[in-house]
């Protein structure tokens, strides 16, 4: 899929501008195609180079965060509600402690690390399922979770919006929380729906009535506020929510004995390897976006959608970042480098901007999870799978539109 919609970037981008030379009489179009092609390459490998401090400290951060307990004991306290979720996983399986390790990445934003502790987590739930070909019930919700992308610290977000340039990075950290739950929620529910897990469960009733406790909780308190106090009090929330745990990672970790400082060091190499090899494919996907952009075709799609909203007298603000929202089922690096490229177009702290970072971390990339996921322990039937994943994918995206007039329309 990736492939085609990769490949059709460039094709399109020549037909568009075929038709600007033949019928508008435009000589200089792929000139200005190539210039931004060139350009654009140049952007890439600066942004994948920018990234090595925060994946690499992010990294070192979940390092210590393992060594220091977090995790084990934040896989006690979700086994009851797991089990329920997934009662043919049996209680104390190592497919628990997986599970909350992938979570936990995706929690903490560090999409790329969550990966491979994903693939475990699928692995050993492959252990359990016994038609290998087949998707399991356990298998689809934790696939669906992981596309609803649970993030709590969209640290990776953040860092870009910081690097181009934003006022305050953090202040779309609140929107993208709530986006985040609206998918996530959406996801679940649809799951628990179709598997007719018991939802009268005393367990599950709890855990979703907390949920539900705390989410109006904070919308109740963001209601009051000024649109200039939202953004304030969402950078201010996530500043002191991150220092705090980051300082908890390491006095947990000091506590237990354990050498901080060369346990940072060990996870830490692992961010600047993966910096490294997200050059290729940030190169890929901006190159061609930029392209297709230069053309004027991306211009034309828009241009379409923003008259179709019209119609109906809506507010067409949104629609400069819908690219992202398309783009992020199919392609996490593809939606980055449209979220890049909306930002480096309207600017960073435009609506536009704010929205298409509030598109990247609301969900995860539904058929890129399920393909990677799936395909590496042999599945080849996803079951109810894609529809639930794509119901999540749904809520996140109007929930960001909505989150976002909220906060800074």
């Amino acid at each position: 899929m990736l492939n085609l919609m990769w490949l059709a970037f460039f094709v399109i981008a020549f037909i568009t501008a075929l038709g600007q030379w033949l019928i508008g009489g435009d000589q200089g179009i792929f000139e200005t195609i190539t210039m931004a092609m060139f350009s654009m390459s140049k952007t890439a490998v600066d942004i994948a180079i920018g990234l090595i401090g925060i994946l690499t400290f992010w990294l070192g951060m979940m390092k210590v965060a393992e060594k220091s307990g977090f995790v084990a004991q934040l896989a006690r306290l979700l086994s009851p509600l797991f089990s329920r979720l997934m009662p043919g996983v049996p209680k104390n399986h190592p497919a628990f402690g997986s599970i909350t390790m992938n979570l936990s990445a995706n929690m903490l934003g560090v999409d790329n690390a969550a990966t491979p502790l994903g693939l475990k987590a699928m692995k050993d739930l492959q252990t359990l399922n016994p038609n290998k070909d087949t998707a399991s019930n356990a298998q689809i919700l934790f696939l669906v979770l992981n596309t609803s992308s649970v993030t709590i610290f969209p640290m990776t977000i953040i860092f870009y919006r910081m690097q181009q340039g934003a006022v305050s990075p953090t202040d779309v950290f609140i929107p993208i929380l709530l986006a985040t739950l609206a998918s996530t929620v959406a996801g679940l529910l649809s799951v628990i729906v179709v598997q007719r897990i018991n939802i009268k469960d005393s367990v599950l009733l709890l855990n979703f009535a907390l949920l539900f406790s705390a989410i109006m909780a904070l919308i109740a308190y963001l209601v009051q506020l000024s649109a200039d106090q939202l953004a304030s009090q969402s950078s201010l929330i996530a500043n002191f929510t991150l220092l705090s745990l980051i300082v908890g990672f390491l006095v947990a970790a000091h506590l237990k004995k354990i050498n901080v400082f060369d346990t940072f060091v060990d996870g830490a190499k692992e961010g600047f390897d993966i910096s490294i090899k997200l050059i290729p494919y940030l190169v890929a996907m901006l190159v061609a976006i930029a392209a297709f952009r230069a053309s004027g075709a991306l211009d034309y799609l828009l241009l379409l959608v923003k008259n179709v909203v019209a119609i109906f007298n809506g507010d067409t603000r949104f629609v400069d970042a819908l690219p992202t929202a398309f783009m992020k089922p199919f392609s996490g690096s593809g939606a980055r480098a449209m979220m890049l490229e909306t930002m480096n177009q309207h600017g960073v702290d435009s609506f536009a901007g704010r929205l298409a970072a509030i598109f990247q971390g609301s969900t995860e990339t539904t058929f890129y999870v399920i393909a990677v996921y799936f395909g590496s322990v042999g599945i080849k039937h996803t079951r109810h799978a894609i529809s639930c994943g794509l119901i999540a994918d749904c809520a996140g995206m109007f929930a960001a539109i909505g989150v976002c007039y909220w906060f800074f329309g």
